[in-house]
């Protein structure tokens, strides 16, 4: 009997930790473009912190024994949440990228076994909403077939399917730059978004 192909949850749950925290990285970096987004328009935010935390993230990763005090950057990351009275899609989806990071940082504090699940579900979801919003359609079940084909959600998988290829080789110092580079997209986020400046 053959054996069937392990599902996607399944294969990134069989990762090691460091491939684990590769692949949220550079989910993360996809998700910063709307962030960035909402704090230009909202003018509420604070990405700078948020870039901070994430270069220092990949930076363990390619250092595994950089000194860096996670427990103060995840309290520094609770600065950078929208405001809880802003339910703005622009504000839910920078969340999206607070909640990722926060994530992410866990992982790095202690166990954290579904963080990596969440980050990849919180990614998808966003583009869900983006169809839903974008599209306007009433009856769930074509609703569902409009997400199920839309190009954004294909982008999505085809994405995250080639992340998690990245980070089932062997990492060292090149191969995560190249990851990094992956993730960041060319500035362009998981909703087709970017701004017009580039945001280092």
């Amino acid at each position: 009997m053959v054996a069937k192909p392990l599902g996607f949850y399944q294969r990134l749950q069989l990762l090691s930790l460091p491939a684990q925290q590769a692949f949220m990285a550079a989910l993360c970096e996809r998700l910063l473009p709307n962030y960035a987004l909402y704090e230009q328009t909202s003018g509420y935010g604070d990405g700078h912190t948020l870039r901070t935390v994430l270069n220092l993230v990949w930076e363990r990763l390619s250092v595994p024994n950089a000194s860096i005090d996670f427990a103060r950057q995840a309290e520094k990351l609770a600065d950078c949440e929208p405001p809880e009275e802003d339910d703005s899609f622009g504000a839910r989806r920078a969340l999206d990228a607070v909640v990722s990071v926060s994530a992410l940082l866990d992982t790095l504090q202690g166990e954290s076994p579904e963080a990596v699940l969440d980050v990849s579900r919180t990614s998808r979801a966003g583009v869900r909403a983006f169809i839903e919003l974008t599209e306007g359609e009433e009856d769930a079940q074509t609703l569902a077939l409009i997400i199920r084909d839309h190009p954004l959600m294909a982008d999505e998988n085809d994405f995250q399917d080639a992340v998690l290829e990245a980070v089932s080789e062997p990492m060292n110092k090149t191969t995560l730059k190249e990851i990094r580079q992956l993730g960041r997209n060319n500035g362009i986020s998981n909703l087709g978004l970017t701004l017009d400046e580039e945001n280092n």
